[in-house]
């Protein structure tokens, strides 16, 4: 099973390049989500850790938002919480699709956690800036405080492409992004089943 993991800025269309895989894809923003809505043991941690920000559940996201907000130190801590439920997730996933060519894998925190295997396909998502801060801002609950704190807690854009095996331009035109996508999978099967 060949894992590929898509890495880039916030914003830059990762959910969106790897449902373009058609291949098995494990969405960590989607497992937090759920997680802050449907488990009680999570919840009893962070409100343990935050009891004057966390107090309803299932959490809410302006809670998490506020923690955060008020130190970003705090966004490390609720980080190791969160992490060993969705590791435990994408342990799951990766044992229930064991026979698949390609998994993709779309965990925003890859490489800064640590998680890569060295056999992992990186592929970096490059796009333009303007684009992808233009695509933030249409976000409901933007928030310019909480981008830039979780920005500075991602290695840079440049750490991250030198980290890579690939550099895919993101224009988001989804029939472009189609081929390219087709094209990329076709050359990582390829270039894995001659080595």
């Amino acid at each position: 099973m060949i894992k590929i993991s898509l890495v880039g800025d916030i914003g830059s269309g990762k959910t969106f390049v790897s449902k373009l895989f058609r291949a098995p894809c494990f969405f960590a923003d989607a497992e937090v989500k759920k997680l802050y809505r449907s488990n009680r043991q999570c919840f009893i941690k962070l409100k343990k850790k935050f009891p004057q920000f966390i107090k309803t559940f299932p959490i809410k996201k302006n809670e998490l938002s506020n923690t955060i907000k008020n130190k970003s130190s705090n966004l490390k801590s609720i980080g190791f919480i969160v992490h060993p439920f969705i590791r435990k997730k994408l342990n799951t996933f990766l044992k229930k699709n064991r026979g698949k060519k390609i998994v993709v894998l779309d965990i925003p925190l890859y490489l800064e956690n640590k998680m890569y295997k060295r056999d992992d396909i990186i592929i970096f998502l490059k796009t333009k800036k303007k684009d992808v801060d233009l695509r933030l801002k249409k976000r409901k609950n933007f928030n310019q405080k909480l981008l830039n704190i979780l920005r500075k807690s991602q290695l840079t854009l440049k750490q991250k492409k030198n980290k890579s095996n690939y550099v895919l331009v993101n224009n988001f035109n989804n029939a472009i992004m189609k081929r390219k996508v087709k094209i990329l999978k076709t050359k990582i099967l390829n270039d894995r089943s001659s080595s």
